[in-house]
Parts: C-alpha cells; structure tokens; sequence
C-alpha cells in the first residue's frame, strides 16, 4: 500500500478522543438503523471506534497510530486508507466512515473504495458546509466554519457516489449530545472555552494563528457580560439543534 495522508495529524493531534468523542446513543441508532441487518460492517476512518454496531462483525480501518491506540482492545483496527481498502470486491454487508471524508486525501477515490467493497448500504456522518451558519461560533470565529467548508464536499457530491438510491438525513443534535464535535454545544458555550474539548475538534488546526485566542476571549466576556444569554440563552433548553450534521446512505 501507498500511504496517502489526510489533512489532519491525527498521531501528534488525536489524543483524548475517546473521552472527548463518545457517541451519543440518540445519533448512533440512527447509524445503526442506516446500516440495515447487515452482518459485517466495514468502518473507514474508524478513529477510536465511535458508532460500531457491537452486535455485528466490524472491520475497522484506521491509518492514526494514536487513534488505533485508544481503541478497546478487543476492537483492534487494521492499519490502512481509505484510498486503497485491502478488501475484495463487494466483500461487506455495509460500511461506515463518521465525520472522516473531509479529512481524506483523495474523496473521490476512497468513495470509490467503499462502493467496490461493499454490497449494501453505505453510511456516511458528514457536516453539510450549506448550514455551517446555523450555528452561533460564526459570529464569534467565522473563520472557523470558512475553513470548515472548504474542506467539505457538497451533500449531493457524496451521495451520488456512494449509491443508485441515496438518501441525505437530517441528524437532530441533542442538548446533552455526548459525542463532542463542535455543534454537540450550541446550548452549552462554556464547554467551549475548555482547551481540552476544542482539540478533540480538528477544524481549530484550519484557522490562522490568534484567531482561537480571539475567540475564547470574546466568547469569556459575553458570558460574563450577559451577552451571549441575550442572544442565544433560550439555546440552553432547545432539547435538539437542527444544524449542520447530516447522515448520507447510498445503496446500491
């Protein structure tokens, strides 16, 4: 195999996703309803295992050696890339990539793969770049989200690749959201002050240098101030966001 990096250093970047990226239970059935009674699920960009059915035969690929690493050991990844998946033709039931395309060196080949090595549905969990600006950070980092789209292809772009019959789901953001991408917040801005949790989200690798320094700052004093409350607090009881966070099943 040739190695073909992503765009995020995962192995200098990605400690602490397992504690910091724990799937939530209310997004991952709809993961698993996707994946349909499939036995053997393949999972591209595996990370640290978030959204394996634990029912059913998964095999993980996972090119970070620290991601690989903070996975269960019973649920051991293969080293490998999207771009060149050692399998054989339509040897899956179904495959799986979470929040990863945006992160591959070539989208179109690693489609590709998938569609060759599976038989049924194919799952993606991508961010639609189209409603990037539902959420409040652009007000306080819009280079954040610019730079977050232009490292996401097109909802439509996705589909058509990965599937005859595809479908795009709206994925409802609970407000106690487990897993801790960026929107997983939008009613709880104070976790976004914590270091920790914002380097369990590799858009903030993508912004130029103070832009991060900048927002903790402004964010910090609205919240003090009572700002942030008076535009966005009746998101502190929104039971769901309906943002960015999309499901794309493609079947053959």
């Amino acid at each position: 195999m040739t190695p073909k990096g992503g765009d995020f250093d995962y192995d200098t970047h990605g400690g602490g996703y397992a504690q910091r990226r724990r799937p939530d239970p209310r997004i991952e059935a709809m993961v698993h309803a996707a994946l349909g009674d499939a036995k053997t699920v393949l999972n591209v960009g595996a990370g640290a295992g978030s959204y394996e059915p634990l029912d059913r035969r998964v095999i993980a690929i996972e090119p970070s050696a620290a991601m690989r690493a903070q996975r269960p050991p019973d649920r051991p990844a293969i080293i490998g890339f999207a771009e060149q998946l050692p399998l054989d033709d339509q040897s899956v039931d179904a495959a799986m990539a979470m929040y990863t395309v945006h992160q591959w060196a070539d989208l179109d080949a690693g489609l590709a793969e998938l569609r060759r090595v599976t038989r049924g549905p194919i799952v993606v969990m991508a961010g639609d770049a189209d409603a990037f600006d539902r959420l409040w950070v652009t007000d306080y980092a819009p280079e954040l989200l610019a730079a977050e789209a232009k490292r996401t292809a097109s909802m439509s772009y996705i589909a058509e690749r990965i599937g005859t019959h595809s479908e795009v789901l709206n994925v409802p953001i609970p407000l106690d959201c487990t897993d801790g991408f960026l929107e997983a917040f939008y009613g709880r801005p104070e976790r976004l002050l914590d270091p920790a949790v914002r380097k369990a989200q590799s858009s903030w690798g993508f912004i130029g240098e103070g832009v991060e320094a900048r927002f903790v700052e402004t964010l910090s004093k609205d919240l003090a101030s009572g700002r942030w409350d008076e535009r966005y607090g009746h998101l502190r009881t929104q039971r769901t966001f309906e943002g960015a966070l999309r499901l794309i099943v493609g079947r053959p």
